[in-house]
């Protein structure tokens, strides 16, 4: 038996088709309708530390009569590759794969990020679902399209615009995940407390033990709230045209630092540095009260989160940055706060500014 489900329409835009994220519990159920009728095939990405899972729904959506194969991925950022991409083409082309069949990503954000890309190149793009099982990948990488793989240059440099069909958050999966990881994913749900929905951020005040925990008692709310303000962002701005760059706050610098450990460090705990860092930015340029800004490092501090990283680094951070796809020319672009809520952009800042907000970062 399926439980109640909360469904979030995301509009269609730029040509694409308007889908809806699901969130609820024991939602197997719901996988067959989105994939729908004309499909013969449904193609399974997985990442190995989830095969167990991703065979469950194989042999579900073999049981309903469609061609269901499972491909195996490398986990996490290392399955965000032109290697693995060209691996799963390959599975893909031997599978007979046409356009009218299916591919499910189930897994964390890289492996919904690789399986968005896998369809939106295969055919010239053929349909998708995204079945992410960490905060990080409900909340922000199964949602709005964005699909991309990493190069030696930096994170998600190659990838395509191509929005899923549909997205089944369960809740139930995150039950099973590390504690490290299930806090890192709050930092793109505080994040968008602070661009946009502040009762994110109350709700993580008022119990900051819990908000650790999916038995939290706010678990549902918060991530129900993260999706929704990000949903209604990318179904006014698609393609990163103006709006959707309020999504980016953090992330400048949060790349950076992706790339300079490797992608070893998780991509939340990037982005709760980076956050503190455009906090710093704001606060300097005259742009952010000292309240807000004190209030990023005291909410993120009290889930766990990181929030300072190594001073030494600032120089290769800079030239990093400045190769970000959020970059104009040579021009660095960073989200700041014009105030709670207010997101806006700050462009080619002094360097004696960034070189400033890096200080109160730094460890």
């Amino acid at each position: 038996m399926t439980d109640a489900i909360t469904r979030i329409p995301v509009a269609g835009s730029a040509g694409t088709d308007p889908y809806e994220v699901l969130i609820g519990r024991r939602m197997l159920g719901e996988l067959g309708a989105l994939v729908g009728p004309e499909a013969k095939r449904v193609a399974v990405l997985y990442p190995e530390a989830l095969a167990p899972t991703g065979e469950v729904f194989r042999e579900d959506l073999a049981q309903q009569g469609y061609e269901a194969i499972g491909i195996q991925l490398p986990n996490a950022e290392e399955a965000k590759t032109a290697e693995v991409a060209a691996y799963c083409w390959k599975a893909l082309g031997q599978s007979k794969f046409t356009r009218t069949d299916v591919i499910v990503g189930v897994g964390g954000g890289a492996t919904t990020d690789l399986a968005g890309f896998v369809a939106a190149t295969w055919l010239r793009g053929v349909r998708w679902i995204a079945v992410p099982t960490t905060v990080l990948g409900m909340v922000d990488a199964a949602v709005g399209g964005k699909t991309g793989i990493n190069t030696a240059e930096g994170k998600n440099l190659v990838g395509a615009f191509h929005p899923p069909a549909g997205v089944l958050c369960d809740l139930a999966a995150l039950e099973s995940l590390p504690v490290n990881d299930y806090v890192s994913g709050l930092a793109e749900v505080i994040k968008a407390g602070f661009i946009a929905d502040p009762v994110i951020l109350d709700l993580i005040e008022s119990d900051p033990e819990g908000a650790r925990t999916p038995q939290g008692p706010h678990t549902s709310e918060l991530i129900e709230r993260a999706i929704r303000v990000k949903a209604e962002v990318v179904s006014s701005d698609l393609k990163e045209s103006g709006l959707r760059e309020i999504l980016n706050y953090g992330h400048t610098l949060a790349h950076a630092i992706e790339k300079n450990e490797r992608y070893n460090w998780r991509h939340g705990a990037a982005v709760s540095v980076g956050m503190v860092f455009a906090a710093e930015l704001g606060r300097i340029a005259g742009r952010l009260d000292d309240a807000t800004a004190d209030r990023h490092r005291a909410v993120l501090e009290s889930v766990g989160l990181p929030v300072t990283y190594r001073g030494d680094q600032w120089p290769r951070l800079l030239e990093t940055m400045k190769v970000d796809k959020k970059s104009r020319g040579d021009r660095l672009r960073f989200i700041v706060l014009d105030g709670l809520a207010r997101p806006a952009v700050l462009e080619s800042p002094d360097p004696a500014m960034l070189l400033a907000a890096h200080a109160e970062i730094a460890a």
